[in-house]
């Protein structure tokens, strides 16, 4: 007995000594990873950086990436679980993506979870949902309570519903309480199930039956088909597939397209499968957008398209980064299409990052029509089976690829990237905002491609300060292309002084002035076209009761409501909050108000009333809700569908039509009077940018900025195009009051329900980093709009000099969090970090 116990002692102590662990990174805002036991028998199927399903809290399950494998005895007070299942078979990382992906949550003062949760498609994030069963044969003994038994009614024959089809049946929100009780009373059980995850696409392809590929062996058929004419027609607009006996076994057509060809009927087709003749598989086809049927050559550069190319190779060959700052129209999609060519031609892949989803419609048809099925596309406007195809394109590519998309597009799972382009940089659309990681894809990209051993190249006409000191002090290379493309000029800039104009009452029921007008009429009578900046949408961003001056304000945020005419609807540009139109004031019963401001949706209808005949468009969030209704503005005015183009700064960002003569600026003061210490700079580069869209082929354009101000020394440096004295005057202003890029700005966001808990909070908070930091710690103070989506908002800032590392600031930063949990109020505050915005 005492042998054979010591002998079991001892196989189960070795046993314990060969177990492995996996450390795991959940798709959840938590700090740390966390150990999990690989069972026996599935240690060659659990890898680094595979999937595996794990148990999370009491009922949860997540898909998990795994971290690390090893054999450490984790020290911890709770039993160890187990992995659930393994997904794959080979990792769904790239090597280098989960070093990527832990920059990023270090330099950003996020957690790996938010990173996981923001790269990893939807597709690929097994999660359990809650579903609801009705107990067999339960009945109420009771009358329910009305939303019990709108759940209990809404199952109708089903008799297993998740939580969220629930909710959609009976149209009620927050069901839980109501399930609890139905669960307590007997009539329905909770469990946890996994959720669907991606399906490949699947089409149905036809062959012939081996026994057949034969002529003498299918010359029988056609006798037993001379009854069948139908059935006769439709093999015989196979065999057209094959030039010769015997048939190959690799020729096939899908169901679909036999059907379309034959020109007959399903049952034709179920017949022939019936007889045996032709046989049914099933193939894995592509949900992505077919490329181009035709690769072309690249365009020849011009001379100083030439001359910039070989430029930025001289710049590769001794720096990493490079910025190419080129006017207006002057060709840099073309040097890029080069560059890209030459990194595929080595065998690497290349990564084109674009501001926006609306500019990839024009570059996509460039880019396809020379790089055919190399080019993938990637953004939030796909579906999330066509982001996990592209996931897994490039993670199975046998040949470089080039990847065109928006920031999410870092997220990728590159191997051996070799190009990374940033264009339109300066771009504050490729900051994510919300939910973390609040990353900036242009500082991101710069250390996606340090990893891959990379060349990234920065684009833009009006560069970011901070690129353009990084390349004025040696940090980055630097090629300017000052000529525009062919014989094109330069736009002439006029400035209109709108205020004197109102004043001698020139300008008493008009948006645009008269020299606007006249530019407008002339162009549009040559048959050219025009666009109107107006970066405002709506009809009116404000409205006031002429009785006791009442502003119509949202109920959730602290911010005027913006009305819609068109909806006839106030809405709230933060939280969606919406409402109809009072007849009278809600606070004095005023029957009158008054507009103030005016957005796209009043630029719109004054312009139908100016030029009855003319065909408008209007492009901003509310006409371009999907890629579609973008595409097909877009594509109505590049065709000359439309003559007049309304927008925000959708229309500032890289668009190029030829028609365009003349643009017009319609409100600059509203881009430069902004609480903002980059107001100046980006309201330099919007007006630069939009005017840019004029006169981009032979004729000269005409830009029009209408301002209270035009004496204004940014407005004049816009006139004469002058972007380095613009950039020495800011950068002067930035290093004398310490602002970016002479520190490195980081703001923690507070937000609460309770503004005294917030305020109480906040001043703490704001004290306890004064210790650490001392003077470096501004605040708390309230942000222009302090009250969003029902929650109030404090800023602490911090402007930390670049001496400093960012692991030290995120160390005092945690040790200053966890000082505050010992206060009461520290859990009814949210807290994160925006670093660099």
């Amino acid at each position: 007995m005492e042998n054979e116990w010591g002998t079991e002692n001892s196989s189960f102590f070795i046993k314990a000594l060969f177990v492995k662990y996996a450390e795991v990174i959940v798709p959840l805002p938590l700090e740390n990873t966390y150990t999990y036991r690989i069972p026996e028998g599935m240690e060659a199927a659990v890898g680094k950086n595979f999937r595996v399903v794990v148990p999370f809290g009491q009922r949860r399950y997540y898909t998990a990436i795994v971290r690390e494998i090893h054999e450490r005895v984790p020290e911890t007070p709770y039993a160890l679980k187990e992995i659930f299942v393994p997904l794959d078979g080979t990792p769904v990382l790239s090597p280098l993506q989960l070093p990527f992906w832990e920059w990023l949550a270090s330099y950003y003062l996020c957690t790996p979870g938010d990173v996981y949760r923001a790269a990893v498609p939807a597709g690929l994030k097994l999660e359990s949902e809650t579903v609801v069963s009705l107990c067999e044969g339960a009945e109420a003994q009771h009358p329910l309570p009305p939303r019990e038994q709108t759940a209990l009614d809404a199952f109708g024959k089903d008799t297993r519903l998740t939580v969220a089809a629930l909710e959609k049946k009976t149209g009620l929100r927050h069901l839980i309480p109501a399930l609890n009780s139905l669960v307590n009373r007997g009539l329905v059980t909770v469990d946890e199930a996994l959720g669907r995850g991606f399906v490949p696409k699947t089409e149905t392809y036809i062959r012939l039956a081996p026994e057949y590929v034969r002529e003498e062996d299918l010359t029988p058929v056609f006798g037993q088909l001379q009854r069948a004419g139908q059935q006769k027609k439709l093999l015989l607009a196979f065999l057209d597939r094959a030039l010769s006996f015997p048939l190959p076994a690799s020729v096939e057509i899908s169901r679909k397209e036999l059907l379309r060809v034959a020109g007959v009927k399903a049952p034709a087709l179920d017949a022939l499968l019936k007889r045996g003749i032709l046989t049914a598989c099933e193939k894995e086809t592509g949900r992505l957008r077919p490329p181009a049927e035709a690769v072309q050559p690249l365009h020849t550069l011009t001379a100083a398209q030439q001359t910039a190319c070989e430029e930025i190779r001289q710049v590769f060959a001794a720096k990493s980064v490079c910025l190419l700052h080129g006017v207006p129209s002057s060709g840099k999609t073309e040097i890029y299409m080069h560059l890209i060519m030459e990194t595929l031609q080595r065998g690497r892949q290349a990564l084109y990052l674009l501001p926006e989803i609306a500019l990839t419609t024009q570059v996509t048809e460039r880019l396809s029509h020379t790089f055919g099925d190399r080019l993938l596309l990637y953004h939030s406007a796909l579906s999330g089976h066509e982001r996990v195809e592209v996931w897994n394109r490039l993670l199975q590519a046998g040949q470089p690829l080039l990847v065109l998309g928006v920031r999410s597009s870092l997220l990728l799972p590159f191997a051996g990237l070799g190009l990374v382009i940033v264009d339109e940089e300066q771009e504050p659309s490729y900051r994510q905002s919300d939910p973390a990681p609040r990353y900036h894809a242009r500082n991101a990209a710069l250390m996606l491609a340090s990893l891959h051993g990379a060349k990234t190249l920065l684009g833009s006409a009006t560069p970011s300060l901070e690129s353009y000191l990084n390349a004025r002090t040696g940090k980055y290379g630097r090629v300017v292309l000052k000529t525009r493309y062919g014989t094109g000029l330069p736009p002439q800039i006029h400035l209109t002084d709108i205020k004197d104009l109102k004043r001698r009452k020139i300008m008493k029921d008009t948006l645009f002035s008269p020299l606007l007008k006249e530019k407008m009429d002339e162009a549009l009578s040559c048959g050219e076209q025009v666009v109107l900046f107006q970066n405002r949408r709506g009809f009116a961003p404000m409205m006031e009761c002429t009785s006791c001056h009442q502003t119509l304000h949202c109920v959730r945020c602290d911010v005027s409501l913006t009305w819609h005419k068109q909806m006839n609807r106030l809405v709230c540009h933060y939280c969606g909050y919406s409402t109809l139109l009072p007849s009278r004031c809600p606070s004095c019963s005023g029957s009158e108000m008054r507009l103030f401001g005016f957005g796209t949706e009043k630029v719109e209808e004054e312009i139908a009333a100016l030029f009855p005949g003319t065909k408008a468009a209007r492009l901003d969030l509310d006409t371009a809700h999907s890629r579609r209704a973008c595409e097909r503005i877009l594509t109505d005015f590049e065709q000359g569908k439309t003559q007049i183009l309304i927008g925000t700064q959708m229309i500032a960002k890289g668009l190029d039509f030829d028609r365009v003569s003349v643009v017009g600026v319609l409100n600059a003061d509203s881009l430069m009077n902004v609480p903002d210490f980059r107001a100046h700079e980006r309201a330099f580069q919007l007006m630069m940018q939009v005017g840019g869209r004029a006169g981009r082929r032979e004729k000269q354009g005409t830009v029009v900025i209408q301002t209270s101000q035009p004496e204004h020394p940014l407005l004049q440096m816009a006139c004469a195009s002058d972007y380095e004295a613009m950039a020495q005057n800011l950068l002067n202003e930035r290093q004398l009051f310490r602002y970016p890029p002479y520190v490195r700005m980081i703001t923690a966001v507070l937000r609460c329900r309770e503004e005294q808990v917030l305020l109480r909070f906040s001043a703490a908070y704001a004290g306890a980093l004064r210790e650490a930091l001392d003077t470096r710690v501004f605040g708390p103070f309230a942000p222009p709009v302090n009250r969003v989506q029902t929650l109030y908002v404090r800023h602490v800032m911090l402007r930390i000099e670049r001496s400093l590392t960012v692991a030290f600031v995120r160390e005092t930063l945690e040790t200053v969090c966890r000082k505050m949990q010992s206060s009461p109020d520290c859990k009814h505050v949210r807290i994160h970090y925006d670093v660099d915005n």
